[in-house]
């Protein structure tokens, strides 16, 4: 080749090296200072697209195993109240056990039924109190559905296995405190749903009620304007508003089975019957509402003793029943926290060897690099000075 001075071709296939060998060095320093193999899409396309696959399994399995620890909670929190109420049923057939021996004269079988009226009632507040986060657990209407089912969302993905539901619609305290009722408050019952046909949300026109209660010979009597309630809920709210009633009686809220409204309880202050006259335009139907007499634990004789330890041996079987339940699930919720986490370490060693940058073997290639790069710059500034023989020709 001729020797030239405009074009330096040996200059510019230096300076292209040395281009390419900064390029390396510059990412192997961006490697190497963020710890990362793969920093941009250009790094890798393929194994970013799969390191955010994994990566997104791996967050959402850390939200998910807190949601499995919030179940143990809101698990723990109702079996909690299970446990209560067991001890309660527990005194309660005591006190039916204690009824039974007719050596009980009438006082003493009404202070066995005050102190079972305290823990009947005790029961209710229980019922209703018993709440996680404000989600009322342990009266049957747990639940988005009010059907007494919770979902915890326990694994990363959008499918039914991710997914476990426990079940709180067996352990319904506040229906059982409804069954419970002793004879000196039981009450009568009104059935408001079966009226409506809508359980649980009645629809009732306004009206003025007349409640009586007859202890023995004496009567007394009330007549309470509602209004329109909107449910039972409101019902009993407007009765307990009215100071005449309020005086003489109390109305609670009856619940099904499952936990669902059904109507009200009304109960006479002075333990006497209670009876009620209804408007005939009560639920819009022109028919007036019948009551039922309430029965629950009657403690006054041998026999509604007998019927009381009957009645509280299956309660109490329905709420172990409930508690085994409850228990399978906490096991259940626990197991799979473990399974979480052994889940999100695999896959977090699975984004680890696709992401990450092996330190050694980057800082090998970033040796080279640097060494390359010192050697280039010197060969390009050879490069360079290698047209100047041409002066030589000029003298």
């Amino acid at each position: 080749m001729g020797m030239v001075v405009n074009t330096n071709i040996a200059a510019a296939n230096a300076y292209r090296n040395l281009s390419n060998t900064q390029t390396n060095l510059n990412k192997s320093l961006e490697k190497l200072s963020s710890g990362l193999r793969i920093n941009r899409a250009a790094d890798d396309a393929a194994g970013l697209a799969i390191s955010e696959g994994l990566r997104s399994q791996v967050n959402g399995l850390g939200v998910a195993a807190n949601n499995a620890q919030d179940g143990i909670n809101v698990v723990q929190t109702a079996e909690g109240g299970l446990n209560q109420t067991h001890a309660i049923l527990q005194r309660l057939r005591d006190l039916a056990v204690q009824a039974g021996n007719d050596s009980n004269n009438a006082d003493s079988r009404a202070a066995i039924a005050t102190e079972a009226t305290g823990l009947v009632s005790e029961l209710g507040r229980i019922g209703d109190g018993t709440n996680f986060n404000g989600i009322s657990l342990l009266n049957g209407k747990a639940g988005a559905g009010a059907d007494g089912k919770l979902s915890f969302q326990i694994g990363a993905g959008g499918d039914a296995s991710s997914q476990i539901t426990v079940d709180l619609s067996k352990a319904n305290v506040s229906g059982i405190a409804s069954s419970l009722q002793t004879a000196s408050n039981a009450g009568q019952e009104f059935d408001f749903a079966a009226f409506s046909g809508t359980t649980g949300t009645p629809t009732i026109a306004g009206g003025a009620y007349t409640f009586s209660s007859t202890n023995g010979t004496a009567t007394s009597s009330v007549t309470v304007a509602t209004g329109t309630p909107t449910s039972a809920e409101d019902l009993v709210s407007k009765l307990n508003g009215d100071a005449g009633f309020a005086s003489n009686f109390s109305a609670t809220v009856a619940k099904n089975a499952d936990g669902s409204t059904k109507g009200i309880i009304v109960s006479s202050k002075d333990g006497g019957t209670v009876a009620t006259t209804a408007p005939s335009t009560d639920l819009g139907t022109g028919a007036a509402v019948a009551g039922t007499t309430m029965t629950g634990l009657d403690f006054s004789s041998a026999t509604g003793a007998k019927n009381a330890i009957n009645l509280l041996d299956q309660k109490i079987k329905d709420v172990s029943t409930a508690r085994a339940a409850l228990g399978a699930s906490q096991n259940r919720l626990e197991s799979a926290v473990q399974t979480i986490g052994v889940a999100k370490e695999n896959l977090t060693a699975s984004e680890s060897r696709i992401r990450d940058v092996d330190m050694a073997d980057e800082m090998s290639k970033y040796t080279r690099s640097n060494i390359l790069s010192q050697a280039g710059t010197a060969m390009l500034a050879q490069a360079n000075q290698s047209t100047q023989g041409v002066l030589s020709l000029l003298r």
